[in-house]
């Protein structure tokens, strides 16, 4: 018997990789109830997406295994680098300085216990 996975990829969040594998780091491992409790009460702007992200794959779940939330657990999380948006503001002494927008992926695997 294969294991049931659900694979859940969230695409161009507007916030960087390095912001978002603090909170990451938190929740990889744990069950599903015990990352959600953790994410709402993190007091981070990244918390709310890769909870709504979390929240995606149970609903996942429920649809194709029809399993609840209790006997899911967080497998793997990763945040990978996405496209950097590159804008540009004036310097001093008539020049032109570049900020660079990072942007993250969202890969996401819940593994039924």
């Amino acid at each position: 018997m294969e294991d049931k996975v659900v694979k859940v990829k969230v695409k161009d969040i507007a916030q960087s990789p390095l912001k978002l594998r603090l909170i990451a780091d938190t929740v990889r491992g744990k069950s599903v109830p015990e990352a959600l409790d953790i994410l709402t009460l993190l007091n981070k702007k990244g918390a709310d997406t890769i909870k709504k992200a979390i929240q995606s794959g149970v609903a996942n779940a429920r649809e194709l295994y029809s399993v609840d939330e209790e006997s899911l657990e967080v497998s793997k999380i990763m945040i990978n680098e996405a496209r950097t948006l590159k804008r540009t503001r004036f310097a001093s002494r008539g020049r032109v300085s570049v900020i660079t927008k990072r942007r993250s992926h969202i890969n996401l695997e819940l593994k039924v216990k």
